[in-house]
């Protein structure tokens, strides 16, 4: 997307890989999905929307990837390093993906940057089936102080966090439908993938295998 308009260049894409992967038994950023570590595919994904790509709330080991801003209070979830990001962050906005969510298609998330820009929504996310997902989410800088006061306040969701952050500046959470914007012909999985799949999780070797087979049915076809 670079040279698609200047929203890009004010941009920044983290991944969020500080999750203690209890469920996957193992550290999940390194579990390879599809012959490459989730962490080398979620920032594939970032880079392939036009972003220059960071890990947010990740570990020292994970700099082989790319550059990791460390969460200066671990333990408490993504929040932890969606704030941690972008209290470094010198672009307006920022993007975060999680790292376990593989089947993500590049052009969601560039459209998603695009909309931000257009909207100057504080905090941008999508729904599916109308149920608002998390992740990913495009985050205007000036929702930090919000989020900092909903992690100091404990344990909390990151979807409650953006809501208080944006209420305190008068705005609603721009909850954008993807099954619209597929329908509109906006955005498009490149194996053909229907919308809801996208957000297929890979919490759990489970998980992994279930997305894992969704891939190789896909190849099939193809």
């Amino acid at each position: 997307m670079k040279g698609a308009g200047a929203e890009d260049e004010r941009t920044a894409g983290f991944v969020l890989a500080g999750g203690e992967s209890r469920r996957m038994g193992c550290d999940k950023a390194l579990v390879e999905f599809s012959g490459e570590p989730l962490i080398a595919r979620a920032l594939k994904l970032l880079r392939e929307a036009g972003l220059e790509a960071r890990i947010a709330g990740g570990r020292a080991d994970l700099e082989q990837f790319a550059q990791v801003i460390a969460d200066p209070a671990p333990g408490h979830g993504p929040l932890g390093g969606v704030c941690a990001a972008l209290a470094v962050c010198r672009e307006h906005r920022a993007v975060f993906v999680p790292v376990d969510l593989p089947l993500l298609p590049a052009s969601l998330i560039a459209l998603m940057v695009h909309r931000s820009a257009l909207t100057e929504a504080l905090v941008t996310v999508l729904s599916v089936n109308g149920f608002a997902q998390t992740f990913p989410a495009v985050v205007d800088r000036a929702a930090l102080p919000g989020l900092e006061d909903a992690l100091k306040q404990g344990p909390g969701g990151c979807f409650a966090a953006y809501k208080s952050a944006a209420a305190r500046l008068g705005q609603p959470v721009a909850a954008v439908p993807v099954e619209y914007l597929a329908q509109a012909g906006q955005v498009a999985h490149p194996g053909g993938l229907p919308p809801a799949m996208w957000f297929l999780n890979a919490n759990s070797p489970v998980d992994l295998a279930r997305a894992q087979a969704v891939t190789r049915r896909v190849n099939r076809v193809s």
